[in-house]
């Protein structure tokens, strides 16, 4: 049978950001995978070189609007492993909140849209419904339903009010009826398992030869989370567990999520209760020469800040590496063998942030250099747009 090429993006239905998927098809099986990055670029790191390091915190909170408060976790992390201070144990309860609060938001939202790809309509409408349950808290705590703007270097900048603490705990409490409906619905209905199950199998091997983090390499059987491997803010304060999947298919990355919402609202019950009384901020005065990297485990898994100083208050270079980054060339495993019926559910299985994947490097693997500078990656893009225009204009 002849081959044929079946493009998914880069703009796409059933895709909430740019980004092509081109499939090659012998019938209805794939038979390989191109993967083209690139649409979305904004040059975030070299922004952050002409930022202060207050700033950059607002910058990198805009890198994804879904997990807003996941880049700043990250930068302030890397911004004190530099400077080597402690911030005061309540900001660390205060950080652990918003951060598992976002956990859980981000989840919600790609469950639903797990829903809608498969045709499942009601999950999806349910899933958003609860979703704005966690937003509101959010609102209560930071002011906004989305890029909380709650991180600082050394702590945080708005503090959780006792007296509020006790109606947070009565709201978050409402999320776990709709939880177990959301459990049950996934585990009894016999349409889903013919979807999920067994499609987009994604073995432990080869998610460790990817790279793969976060609920795809769990759901794979890959025991990491860096909450756990390498503590920070107040994970190590708390009782949780982390959530593993067997399979690595679908079905498990969906099953991982679900379950990782209960673990999450345990960690934001215990650090309210918890709350310890005091500062929220260390007040730094700035930041010594050096370099520093910081950790957070996402809701899509670790993401990786690191920073470089030369004394002055902003950085000499910054650099960032999200969780999409590793997971979504995972589909060159998961994809491949499967239908095209499958293909677009399978893409979406990594819940992909594609905004968060693009950035741009050209470096001669010969002498190590760097081939552009960031100038010429803005004349070339300008370069680019204007060819596009001309092409369209006279189409």
């Amino acid at each position: 049978m002849t081959e044929r090429i079946i493009h998914i993006g880069p703009e796409h239905p059933l895709q909430e950001e740019p980004e092509q998927f081109t499939l090659h098809v012998d019938g209805e099986r794939v038979t390989k995978l191109d993967i083209q990055l690139g649409f979305n670029h904004r040059g975030i790191e070299k922004l952050a070189e002409s930022k202060s390091f207050d700033q950059i915190l607002f910058l990198v909170e805009r890198i994804c609007g879904i997990c807003s408060t996941s880049h700043p976790f990250a930068g302030v992390n890397a911004i004190e492993n530099l400077i080597g201070v402690e911030i005061p144990e309540r900001a660390r309860y205060i950080r652990t909140t918003v951060g598992e609060l976002e956990r859980i938001h981000s989840h919600l939202l790609w469950l639903g849209l797990a829903g809608h790809f498969l045709g499942y309509n009601t999950l999806f409408m349910w899933s958003w419904k609860t979703r704005e349950i966690v937003l509101d808290l959010l609102e209560r705590i930071s002011g906004n339903r989305q890029n909380y703007a709650m991180f600082k270097v050394g702590g945080v900048r708005r503090d959780i009010r006792d007296e509020e603490i006790s109606d947070y705990l009565k709201r978050l409490d409402t999320l776990l009826p709709t939880l177990d409906m959301f459990r049950k619905a996934v585990t009894d209905d016999p349409v889903l398992h013919m979807r999920t199950k067994g499609v987009g199998v994604l073995t432990a091997e080869d998610a460790r030869q990817f790279g793969a983090v976060g609920p795809t390499a769990r759901a794979s059987g890959v025991d990491i989370d860096i909450r756990r491997d390498d503590p920070y803010a107040a994970y190590d304060r708390v009782e949780w567990k982390v959530v593993m999947g067997r399979n690595g298919d679908v079905f498990d990355k969906v099953m991982v999520r679900i379950l990782e919402m209960y673990q999450s609202h345990g960690i934001i019950a215990q650090c309210l209760k918890k709350l310890p009384p005091g500062e929220i901020d260390a007040r730094v005065k700035g930041v010594p020469p050096g370099e520093g990297i910081g950790r957070h485990e996402a809701p899509r898994g670790e993401v990786i800040h690191y920073v470089q100083s030369d004394g002055t208050n902003r950085p000499t270079r910054y650099k960032v590496r999200a969780p999409s980054y590793m997971n979504v060339a995972t589909n060159l495993k998961t994809v491949v063998g499967g239908t095209i019926s499958d293909a677009a559910i399978i893409l979406a299985a990594v819940d992909p942030c594609y905004c968060c994947t693009e950035r741009a490097a050209a470096v001669d693997c010969a002498t190590g250099k760097r081939v552009w500078s960031g100038a010429d990656l803005i004349r070339l893009s300008q370069e680019k747009t204007a060819q596009l225009r001309k092409t369209v204009v006279s189409s």
